[in-house]
Formats: structure tokens, sequence, C-alpha cells
């Protein structure tokens, strides 16, 4: 499915639910998020079509005050944005399950194997927990970031929907300005918006970036 139109996908996919739900009785989304500025866009395109649970799960934040901050910014801005339709749910804060996956590729660079397992580890719980929860349906905002390989996300996500049993919402949200428009919904409603995808790997490497280390 390499450069495939997964956005095209997804709008065929909620088209087909749009039709097989009445307006009252909308499908259960279990929404992957990882933060709440690439949580904003995604939630504004989605909300109209599903129940969604904003599921915040990402064992690549190994420092447990990060985690919460952002658990914490994503539930405020649903808690501004949504007055029902929406909500947040928090799963554990699991960091040695992301440090046993990365032992030995500590120093690979982000779009590498590394991520890719990193992003199969997230999908995996939230498919898991979706299908044990009695989701209609289950995907993740990663796709917004132009930093993520959308053909990985969406290959993993597939593979996962078919191993637990529950569909996959195909995406690519980074297109149509979906990202402009994160960028713009988090300076209006003020969002933490943070320099570095999450693990200590990726912070590493953008104090470089940034020229806080040499």
């Amino acid at each position: 499915m390499q450069n495939a139109n997964y956005y095209k996908k997804m709008e065929e996919q909620i088209r087909i639910f749009d039709t097989k739900y009445e307006q009252n009785a909308k499908p259960r989304l279990l929404l992957h998020c990882c933060c709440a500025p690439c949580s904003s866009h995604c939630l504004s395109v989605l909300a109209e079509h599903f129940y969604i649970t904003a599921y915040f799960y990402n064992p690549n934040i190994t420092d447990y005050e990060e985690y919460i901050k952002r658990f914490e910014e994503l539930k405020r801005f649903v808690n501004e944005v949504y007055v029902d339709g929406v909500e947040v749910k928090l799963a554990e804060h699991d960091p040695q399950v992301f440090l046993d996956m990365a032992r030995g590729r500590e120093d690979l660079p982000e779009r590498g194997a590394r991520c890719y397992d990193c992003y199969k580890l997230r999908l995996e719980k939230s498919a898991s927990y979706a299908k044990e929860n009695g989701y209609d349906v289950f995907t993740t905002t990663l796709s917004i970031s132009p930093h993520k390989n959308a053909d990985w996300l969406n290959e993993i996500g597939d593979e996962m929907g078919r191993k637990y049993g529950i569909d996959y919402l195909f995406s690519d949200f980074k297109k149509k300005d979906g990202y402009r428009h994160s960028i713009q919904l988090s300076k209006e409603y003020g969002l933490y918006r943070q320099n570095f995808c999450g693990c200590e790997f990726s912070r590493k490497a953008a104090e470089v970036r940034d020229g806080q280390v040499q």
C-alpha cells in the first residue's frame, strides 16, 4: 500500500460508517493520541462521525512527568472543546517495554527501525484495548506529523486490526493542511507543543538540532 491515498481511504470508510449507523448511534472509535497538538486536528475531523475515546498510551515517553504533562494537556483540550462525544483515557506508564525494544538501537536515527517498532508497540496495544472494550474501529493521530511514516503506520494499523479482529481506520491526517491546522489550534488554545517526539533518543537529537548540546 506504499504511496496509497490514505486520506481518501479514510473518507470512504467514514462514508460507510455514516450510512451504517444513525446519527444518535454513531460507531465507537478508539483514537490513539500522542499529544494534544496532534490530536486537536484529528478530533476536528472525526468527532462528527464517531463517539471517540482519546487513548493516551505512549511508552516511548520514559519520563513520567512528561508523560503526565502531555496527557493532562490532552484532557484539558478535550474538556474545553468537546462537551460530549469525546472522552479521555490514560493508559499505564510502561516505559520498560519501549526500552527493552530499543536496546541496541539507541543510536539509530528517527524514522528508522526503532521507530517502526515503536509505532507497532503503540498500535498493537491500542488494537488490543479497542477489541477488549467493544470499540468498532481504532486509529492513531501519529500520521499528522511530517516526521512520521504514514505508509508504516497504516501497514501496522491494518496488520493489528486483522490480528485482533477490529476495523482499522486508515489515515494521513497531515493531508489537506492538517498539520498546519494543528499548529493553529495549538496557538488558539495555548497548547503545550513539545519539540521532540517523546523518547529520550529523539529528545537528545532535538537538543543537538537546537544547539543546546554539541
